[in-house]
């Protein structure tokens, strides 16, 4: 199954289908590395897809989703914090939700949740709750952006914003076009940074000092491949293998994702967390759609 996500039949959002099917037939016989394995393989394949990247385009599309990304950020905190209290959802779980809506779904979760002090529950909850949304995302995303007749760099603007995991915003973002793909892992990229003051404000709200911040150091070696990339054109035939391979790796990674799924996690979930989790994505989708297409 694993030699399948090499071949061109399969791409991201099958990948993950498969893997949710295998999780859910024969189960997963690495549980325990899967987390480790797929944070590994996803970083590594960013890092390879900036090798795809021109620089000076890559900075543009950085510089016009910047004040995009702050904006949402704030707003998807505001919101989660007022329906995760009208809807009485555990505060730290509540808090992690928030976070991984509005930077990068389980990146944000991990990086906060022990500055928090998360229990594994509110831990698993949250992370649940973001990954059930970013595989109907990984899906719907395309379609919607094809239906909505959205050129590319407007849905690789709108993949950065309104999807969570870094992991899905590439695998939706290259399915619709190269151009898609580059716009939205830069923005994605950037956005990622903000887990930084993130990590801070929890450790402010929280009263934690100590706790060490996870800084996302794959970024700058992703940078790095676009500036070889950008000013050593001769070897394009490299890059150009680095970036099909790493696109056929997050394959992998998105099967491995999806038999991390079970039925149980998805149980475990819990109806408000849930729901809370819903209304920030409807909001954060339908907002930033909304200026996209009509600002």
């Amino acid at each position: 199954m694993v030699v399948l996500c090499f071949t061109p039949f399969i791409d991201p959002p099958l990948a993950l289908l498969l893997g949710f099917i295998v999780a859910q037939t024969i189960g997963n016989p690495f549980k325990q590395l899967n987390s480790k394995a797929t944070q590994l393989l996803l970083k590594i394949c960013v890092v390879g897809l900036g090798f795809g990247m021109n620089l000076q385009q890559a900075m543009q599309a950085g510089k016009e989703g910047f004040v995009f990304t702050i904006c949402t950020i704030a707003l998807t905190l505001v919101a989660g914090f007022f329906i995760g209290k009208w809807l009485n959802v555990d505060k730290k779980t509540s808090f992690l939700i928030s976070s991984g809506t509005s930077i990068c779904g389980g990146s944000a979760i991990a990086a906060v949740s022990p500055i928090v002090e998360a229990n594994e529950k509110q831990i698993s909850v949250a992370l649940g709750a973001v990954f059930v949304l970013n595989s109907v995302a990984l899906m719907l995303f395309p379609w919607l952006g094809n239906l909505l007749g959205m050129n590319q760099h407007d849905f690789g603007l709108w993949s950065a914003i309104a999807i969570h995991d870094t992991s899905s915003v590439v695998g939706a973002s290259s399915k619709f076009g190269q151009e898609a793909l580059q716009v939205a892992t830069t923005v994605k990229l950037e956005r990622a940074l903000w887990i930084i003051p993130l990590s801070v404000i929890a450790a402010i709200i929280y009263k934690r000092k100590g706790k060490a911040i996870k800084i996302p150091y794959f970024i700058g070696f992703f940078i790095i491949a676009m500036c070889i990339s950008t000013y050593l054109p001769e070897y394009k035939n490299i890059y150009d293998d680095a970036v099909l391979i790493s696109k056929k790796g997050l394959c992998l990674t998105l099967f491995l994702i999806g038999t991390g799924l079970s039925l149980a996690n998805l149980k475990s979930v819990g109806a408000k967390p849930f729901l809370q989790a819903i209304a920030l994505w409807i909001i954060i989708s339908s907002v930033s759609l909304a200026v996209i297409l009509f600002v």
